[in-house]
């Protein structure tokens, strides 16, 4: 099939770049053209596991290409994707700018197009939003009418980044939130080789399907965190509590790694958006308000941890290994290691930080910022002082060396620094 993806984020890139390893046409779609003439050359602009490789092979088999003509793409394809950032607004409630502008932009596109042609919403919207808000914007600009001039259908990710091809390709399920008939049918014709289950709904259910996933996973990360809380006063291991907590069929084991908390650019914003819908509604989301709450707080337990070992730490070297809010991936948004050298810096503290792929993103975010250095290499940041925090687990980090004779405080439970002459785990 002939495929547009309108975007060229983590969602946007990946969508793209697997729908062309399957075997489709792909047309990759972004305002910028320094991404797009990445994209061309076989340089993804993010970083993501396997990523690379799958794009070149793509770009050499003639499936994938990169514009900045949104018109092109969209005339050239059956199927457009719609991959857009859906930002925290005023209040954290959702912003919908773009979604808006890109919607009025393929209106207009489509007007002068004779073929049937489907739009799918692939960002992360609030329920009602498909319905109330790219319908009609499209039918406007258009002047055409859905289900019988073009489709619209919500088909919503859910991707883990750092592991977003292999999500791709193998989900859980597969969620259609279709307004006609013949969507429902190209979308199933696209996803015919996927060995998935299919859930067929409306647009709204399908965009609520991915607000619940996301604030469920949220409120169980806080959940097994606030269990650590505890248990650390106690003197017990949350982690061998979350391990007979997890052999429970009713809970399973994923996502009960206790220690600072959920980042990135998904669970902090979607949770906030989906609050900000309940209020709308006149409703107050506790549950949801409490999970948000404590890992606002949860990685600055670091510090009062390593404050409890040293009067000051004014003038103190202090060694952040990791940066990205998770391991596969550069992405900072969110991510825990922002709260913690922000506070240390106002604490007066040297910080030497280090992480695989998200240097040049903490350079962005900490520009111009005083005591505070970078290092490639982790072996060289140890270097520079005895006190050592864990903020990301990558495998880089995983090796004893690292540790002998420091003084560790960990959030991601590294079996290999409790050889540490010092060593605390957050909530263990």
């Amino acid at each position: 099939m002939k495929i547009s993806v309108v975007g060229t984020g983590y969602v946007g890139l990946v969508t793209g770049v697997c729908f062309a390893d399957l075997g489709h046409k792909v047309i990759c779609v972004d305002i910028d053209s320094e991404r797009v003439n990445k994209i061309n050359s076989g340089v993804p602009p993010i970083y993501e596991e396997n990523l690379k490789g799958i794009l070149e092979k793509t770009i050499k088999e003639n499936r994938i290409q990169a514009t900045t003509s949104l018109k092109n793409a969209i005339m050239n394809s059956e199927i457009s994707f719609i991959s857009v950032g859906t930002p925290s607004g005023l209040l954290d409630y959702i912003d919908l700018k773009y979604i808006d502008e890109v919607c009025k932009d393929i209106g207009k596109i489509i007007k002068d197009k004779k073929e049937y042609h489907l739009v799918v919403v692939k960002s992360t919207v609030i329920p009602g939003t498909t319905e109330h808000s790219v319908l009609p914007i499209l039918e406007r600009y258009s002047g055409k009418k859905v289900g019988k001039d073009f489709g619209v259908a919500m088909n919503p990710e859910f991707l883990r980044e750092g592991k977003a091809i292999q999500d791709f390709l193998n989900p859980d399920r597969i969620i259609l939130g279709c307004i006609d008939e013949r969507s429902e049918i190209l979308l199933r014709e696209l996803y015919s080789h996927f060995d998935s289950p299919i859930l067929n709904t409306n647009p709204r259910t399908a965009e609520m399907i991915k607000y619940s996933t996301n604030s469920f996973l949220v409120t169980k990360i806080s959940f097994i965190n606030e269990i650590g809380n505890i248990c650390k006063q106690l003197g017990i291991d949350v982690y061998d509590v979350a391990k007979g907590l997890g052999m429970d069929s009713r809970v399973s084991p994923n996502f009960l790694n206790a220690g600072l908390g959920f980042g990135g650019s998904c669970f902090p914003k979607d949770v906030k958006a989906l609050v900000g819908k309940a209020k709308e509604v006149y409703y107050h989301p506790i549950v949801l308000n409490a999970a948000l709450e404590l890992n606002e707080t949860q990685p600055l337990r670091m510090i009062e941890l390593l404050e409890r070992k040293i009067k000051s730490l004014k003038d103190v070297n202090v060694i952040i290994l990791g940066l990205a809010f998770k391991p596969g991936t550069n992405d900072m948004r969110e991510a825990p290691s922002i709260k913690i050298i922000q506070h240390l810096l106002n604490l007066g503290a040297h910080v030497h930080v280090t992480d695989p792929a998200a240097l040049d993103e903490a350079k962005k975010i900490f520009s111009g910022k005083n005591n505070l250095k970078f290092y490639t290499s982790a072996k060289e940041a140890v270097k520079q002082g005895k006190y050592i925090l864990i903020v990301t687990e990558w495998e880089e980090f995983k090796t004893e060396e690292l540790y002998r004779g420091k003084v560790v405080i960990d959030g991601r439970k590294i079996e290999e620094a409790k050889i540490a002459f010092d060593y605390e785990g957050v909530c263990w």
